[in-house]
C-alpha cells in the first residue's frame, strides 16, 4: 500500500467514526425532543395499512408527482440516495485498493449497469433541480415559493448530490483509464466514454486518481452527515430520514391527506370532555410549542422548505403575512432553540405555571431560558413566534396540506393555536365575535330570528313536509338547509332551486324547519371548540329524533347545500355520536341526472366555468358530481346545436376549467370563519378567484357553496368592467340553479 492510500484510508475512517457519533448524537436529539410533546395514540393503529401508505407514497412518489417533471427528477434523487451506498461502501475499499470490487458480484454486469442507470439518472435529476431552484429564486419570482427558504442549505444538500455522482464517474472513468474495469462497455456506456477522455495517463496515475476520486466521494458524503448533525434545524436534508416516518404516522393510515374533520381537543392522549374539563390543568389548545403532539414536533423538524404549501396558500398570493411554510419552520426553529429547557424538565402547565425547579434549570444555556420566556402568538413587540395576523389569515382551504410532500398537517396546528387564543385569552378578531355571540344567543352567525328559517319556502309552490309531520313520515332524504339558506337571499335561491329539483324527481324529502341550527362549523373552524361541542351535542339529538326507528347510518340519509354543513354533518359529527348518510346536493343531482329523473334540455349561453368549494373538493374529495350535472346541461345545448343544424360546436366536457382547480383550486376566502371576519390586509381572496374566472370567457360562474356565492358575487360586482351592465357581466349561480334553469320552464318552482 502505497503512502497515498494509506493517508487516505486513515482519512476516510475518521470521517466515517465522527459522521457516525454526531449523527447518533443527532438522532438521540431528535428522539428526546419529539417525546416531549403531548401524546397521540392514534397514531400507532392500523399498522399494515400505514406501511403501505408509507411504502406507496415514498417508493411511488405518490405525492411528489403531482408536480410531474420534478417529482421524477426527485425520485431518481431519492432511489440514488439509498442505492448508491453500495458505491460509498465500495468507495472505502477503493481508498486503499484503487483496484477493489465487491465480491461475488462486483464484476457482475448487471450490477454494473443498475449503478450506471442509477448513478446516471440521479446526476441528470439533481443537475434538473438546481437549475430549477436557480431560475425560481425569490430575486427573480417576487412570490417564489423559495422565498424564505434557508437558500444556502439547500444548494448545500443539492451539490453534495451532484459532487457524489460525479465521484462515482470519476472512480469509473479512471478504473477504465487504468486497465481495471470489469464492467462491458454496452453495461456501463459513460463510464466507458469518460475513461476514454484518460486514456493517455499511465496505469499508476489512473490508480492514484482512483484512490483520490474515492477519498473525495467519502469525505463528501461524511462531511455531508457532519453538516446536517450540527444543523437540526436543516429540514431539506433531514427530511430523507424523517418523512418515513412522518407519513406513517400520518393522521389517516389509509393515505388520505389531513382535512375534511377536525381532531377534537385533546388532554393525555384522549378527546377532551369539557364537563370535567379544568383549564387549570388541561391544555384548551396550544399555548407552548412543547404542547403540540409529538406527531406535530415531527411535522416541524420533516419540513422541507420546498415551498409548495406556500405556493398555493390563497394568503400568501394574495399578500397576507401567512406562509404556511414560514410558520412551519418558526415553529421548528422555537422548538430546537427550546429544546435544551424542555428536556432538562422546564415547561409551563395549564395555567401558565413553571414545572421544572431551578435545580433542574441550573444547567440550561441562557439562549434555551430566553426562548422558553418567548409568548408562541405574538406581535413584534411581543417577541412572539407566531404573529396573530398569521393565525388568522388562514381560510383552511388546506391546499398546503393537499400538496406537502412530507404529510404536514397546517390545518391541524393553525386550529389548535386558535383555539388558545379564543379559549383562554380571548384574543380574535373583533367581527368574530359578533359571529360567535349570534351563534350562542340565535342558532346562526347572522343573527337572524331563528323563527324565519321557514321563510324562504313561502314562495314554492308546493310543500315541503316538517319532520314530525304525518306528510314526513316515510321520508327518504333529510334536507339540511343551513343557516345560509333560511337566511341568505342569494343563498335562498339555492335552497329553492334544490327544493323544486328534487320535487321533480319525485325524491321524498322533509326539513327540520324551526328545529334545525347551525352546525358549529364557523365556531370549530374559529377555534372555539367549546361552542361547537354544544352545538354538535344540540343538532345530534334533534337528528337522532328526527331519524328514530331508522337502525344503521344507511337508513339515516341528509343532502346538505352547503358543503361546511356537509363536511361537519357527516364526518365530524360521527366525533358526538352522530352517524349519518350525508351527500352535497350536486352529488344527488348527479344520481337523479344519471338515472333520467332530471333532464336539461335549454342550454346556458355563454359557456360555464366552475369554482370548486374547498370543503366539497380538497377536503372531501368530491369534484365529479358537480361536473357530471353541467355537464348534462352541455350535452343538452349540443342536442340542441345538432337539432338546429347550427355549426357551432358544443363546449367540450360542459366546464371550461380555471387555471387552479380540483384538487389545486383557489379559495374563495370564507373559510375558516374568515366569512365574518374583515380582510384588511393585501388583495381580497375574491377578487383574486374571480380574475381567474373572468380569464375563462365563461358568462357563468358556476358554484356549489353558500359562502362562495357570496365571495364570487362580491368579487364580481367589484370587478366589473366599465361601461357593462350588471345583467351582461358574468352571472354566478349555484350548479343546481343552473340544472333548474335547464330544465325549462315547466320544471321551475
Amino acid at each position: 500500500m502505497h503512502a497515498l492510500q494509506i493517508v487516505a484510508t486513515v482519512v476516510a475512517w475518521l470521517a466515517f467514526v465522527a459522521a457516525v457519533v454526531m449523527a447518533a448524537r443527532a438522532v438521540r436529539h431528535f428522539v428526546r425532543l419529539f417525546r416531549v410533546g403531548a401524546a397521540d395514540p392514534d397514531r400507532f393503529t392500523d399498522k399494515g395499512r400505514r406501511t403501505g401508505t408509507m411504502l406507496r407514497e415514498i417508493l411511488g412518489h405518490t405525492r411528489m408527482l403531482k408536480w410531474t417533471r420534478i417529482g421524477v427528477a426527485h425520485w431518481f434523487v431519492m432511489v440514488a440516495f439509498g442505492a448508491l451506498i453500495f458505491t460509498l461502501v465500495e468507495a472505502h475499499g477503493e481508498v486503499s485498493n484503487p483496484r477493489f470490487h465487491w465480491p461475488l458480484f462486483g464484476g457482475w454486469a448487471v450490477y454494473g449497469l443498475v449503478m450506471e442507470l442509477i448513478a446516471g439518472l440521479c446526476w441528470l435529476g439533481i443537475s434538473f433541480l438546481i437549475v430549477t431552484r436557480w431560475i425560481n429564486l425569490p430575486r427573480w419570482k417576487s412570490r417564489s415559493r423559495f422565498l424564505g427558504s434557508t437558500a444556502w442549505q439547500a444548494y448545500y444538500v443539492e451539490w453534495t448530490v451532484f459532487t457524489i455522482c460525479a465521484s462515482i464517474f470519476a472512480i469509473r472513468a479512471f478504473k477504465v483509464a487504468a486497465g481495471d474495469f470489469p464492467y462491458p462497455t454496452w453495461a456501463t456506456p459513460l463510464s466507458h466514454g469518460l475513461g476514454a477522455l484518460f486514456s493517455g495517463l499511465s496505469e499508476s496515475t489512473a490508480l492514484n486518481l482512483v484512490t483520490v476520486a474515492a477519498l473525495v466521494k467519502i469525505l463528501v458524503s461524511w462531511i455531508w452527515f457532519i453538516v446536517i448533525s450540527l444543523n437540526l434545524t436543516m429540514g431539506v436534508a433531514w427530511h430523507r430520514f424523517l418523512a418515513f416516518f412522518n407519513i406513517f404516522f400520518k393522521r389517516n393510515a389509509d393515505g388520505a391527506v389531513a382535512l375534511g374533520p377536525l381532531r377534537p381537543m385533546m388532554s393525555g392522549g384522549k378527546p377532551l370532555d369539557f364537563e370535567e374539563a379544568d383549564p387549570e390543568k388541561d391544555p384548551f389548545g396550544v399555548s407552548q410549542v412543547e404542547q403540540f403532539t409529538w406527531k406535530g414536533l415531527l411535522d416541524f423538524s420533516t419540513c422541507t422548505e420546498c415551498g409548495r404549501c406556500q405556493s398555493q396558500c390563497p394568503a400568501w398570493n394574495t399578500g397576507k403575512p401567512l406562509s404556511p411554510k414560514l410558520m412551519i419552520m418558526s415553529l421548528r426553529d422555537h422548538a430546537h432553540a427550546k429544546a435544551p429547557y424542555l428536556m432538562a424538565g422546564g415547561g409551563k402547565d395549564a395555567a401558565g405555571e413553571e414545572t421544572a425547579t431551578q435545580e433542574q434549570l441550573a444547567g440550561v444555556d441562557a439562549l434555551a431560558l430566553a426562548e422558553a420566556d418567548r409568548p408562541l402568538i405574538g406581535g413584534p413587540d411581543d417577541n412572539g413566534i407566531i404573529d396573530p395576523d398569521v393565525l388568522w389569515s388562514c381560510t383552511t382551504c388546506g391546499a398546503c396540506v393537499e400538496q406537502c410532500p412530507v404529510d404536514i398537517e397546517h390545518v391541524d396546528h393553525i386550529v389548535d393555536m386558535r383555539r388558545y387564543q379564543v379559549l383562554i385569552e380571548s384574543s380574535f378578531p373583533t367581527e368574530a365575535g359578533v359571529m360567535l355571540r349570534n351563534l350562542e344567543n340565535k342558532g346562526n352567525p347572522w343573527g337572524a330570528n331563528p323563527n324565519t328559517r321557514e321563510d324562504w319556502t313561502k314562495s314554492l309552490d308546493f310543500e315541503i313536509p316538517r319532520v314530525g309531520s304525518d306528510e314526513a313520515a316515510d321520508f327518504e332524504y333529510l334536507y339540511w338547509v343551513g343557516c345560509a339558506g333560511a337566511f341568505d337571499d342569494r343563498a335562498k335561491k339555492t335552497a329553492k332551486a334544490v327544493a323544486t329539483l328534487l320535487h321533480e324527481a319525485g325524491v321524498k324529502f322533509a326539513i327540520l324547519g324551526e328545529g334545525e341550527t347551525c352546525t358549529g362549523d364557523p365556531a370549530r373552524r374559529m377555534g372555539n371548540e367549546f361552542l361547537f361541542q354544544m352545538m354538535a351535542q344540540q343538532n345530534v339529538e334533534t337528528l337522532n329524533e328526527a331519524f328514530e326507528g331508522r337502525e344503521g347510518k344507511a337508513q339515516r340519509k341528509i343532502v346538505a347545500s352547503c358543503p361546511h354543513c356537509f363536511n361537519t354533518l357527516g364526518r365530524e359529527y360521527p366525533q358526538v355520536g352522530g352517524e349519518y348518510s350525508v351527500v352535497h346536493h350536486t352529488q344527488l343531482l348527479a344520481d337523479l341526472v344519471a338515472a333520467g329523473k332530471l333532464t336539461p334540455v335549454t342550454p346556458v349561453d355563454g359557456g360555464v366555468t366552475f369554482h370548486d368549494p374547498c370543503y366539497l373538493g380538497r377536503h372531501n374529495r368530491v369534484f365529479a358530481p358537480p361536473r357530471e350535472v353541467l355537464g348534462a346541461v352541455a350535452d343538452a345545448r349540443a342536442s340542441q346545436v345538432g337539432s338546429t343544424g347550427d355549426g357551432a360546436a358544443a363546449d367540450g366536457g360542459g366546464v371550461t376549467e380555471m387555471s387552479r382547480f380540483a384538487e389545486r383550486s383557489f379559495c374563495c376566502g370564507a373559510g375558516g370563519a374568515r366569512m365574518w371576519m374583515e380582510e384588511r390586509i393585501g388583495k381580497r381572496i375574491n377578487i383574486e378567484r374571480v380574475e381567474e374566472a373572468r380569464s375563462t370567457g365563461a358568462k357563468t360562474l358556476a358554484v356549489a357553496c353558500p359562502f362562495c356565492m357570496t365571495m364570487m358575487s362580491d368579487g364580481v360586482n367589484a370587478t366589473k368592467p366599465d361601461g357593462v351592465d350588471a345583467e351582461q357581466d358574468v352571472e354566478v349561480v349555484d350548479v343546481a340553479t343552473v340544472l333548474l334553469r335547464s330544465l325549462g320552464d315547466g320544471a321551475r318552482g
